[in-house]
């Protein structure tokens, strides 16, 4: 049989009613928060499937703002999230979509942050608080959030991967997994990489200054 701990079984404290649509939704829109980078100036959500249908009784888009605010899923706060929002001065903007998705729990958020700078993310809830990044800016990714994640968007071509492994290496930080995704061969890429550990600036500064035609550093 397989080993639970007591994590798996009861699962992370959250505000309710729900652990797809309300808890779920917050983690989604935190791990969106991050990786725009930067303070939102506005947001626009679209609702899909499951998340469309049902998703306003269960506080979907309230949670979907707590996270962009950076909230946790068991903040307090999360049911004042749209009001604090406009207290803010962030414009959030919902659209409800009929278009049919992969997974029924999905959302997609598009970040103007403050320097202008635009962020769009897809992702799914899973259940249970569990959820996944599946688009960052038009590329198809696999990301969690359930462990310090780098990711980083460069022009695909021989040695990056072992120059950004070197450079992990060098500040102490061990690979955990790691995924690369691309659109096309020679083209953009992708790397997720999940850590043992927490990232550091100098880490981020290190892989801009040491690859040609890194486009995008991240970290969650």
């Amino acid at each position: 049989m397989p080993k639970y701990s007591a994590f798996d079984i009861i699962g992370p404290r959250i505000i309710g009613p729900s652990s797809s649509h309300t808890a779920g939704a917050a983690r989604l829109a935190y791990l969106a928060y991050k990786l725009a980078n930067e303070d939102i100036a506005e947001a626009e959500i679209t609702l899909y499937g499951s998340f469309a249908e049902t998703g306003l009784g269960h506080g979907t888009d309230k949670a979907l703002v707590a996270g962009l605010l950076g909230m946790d899923t068991d903040d307090k706060r999360l049911r004042y999230s749209l009001l604090l929002a406009e207290e803010a001065g962030i414009k959030i903007t919902f659209h409800i979509s009929d278009e049919e998705r992969e997974h029924p729990n999905t959302v997609k958020i598009r970040i103007i942050g403050t320097s202008g700078d635009i962020t769009e993310v897809v992702g799914e809830s899973l259940g249970g608080a569990m959820v996944q990044i599946v688009n960052l800016n038009g590329m198809s990714v696999r990301i969690s959030g359930e462990y310090p994640t780098l990711v980083v968007m460069y022009e695909d071509r021989p040695g990056v991967i072992s120059k950004i492994t070197e450079i992990l290496a060098k500040h102490n930080t061990n690979i955990a997994f790691m995924k690369v995704f691309r659109t096309a061969k020679r083209e953009g890429a992708c790397m997720v990489i999940e850590t043992d550990t927490e990232l550091c600036e100098d880490l981020i500064s290190d892989i801009y200054n040491s690859i040609d035609k890194t486009y995008e550093v991240r970290t969650i």
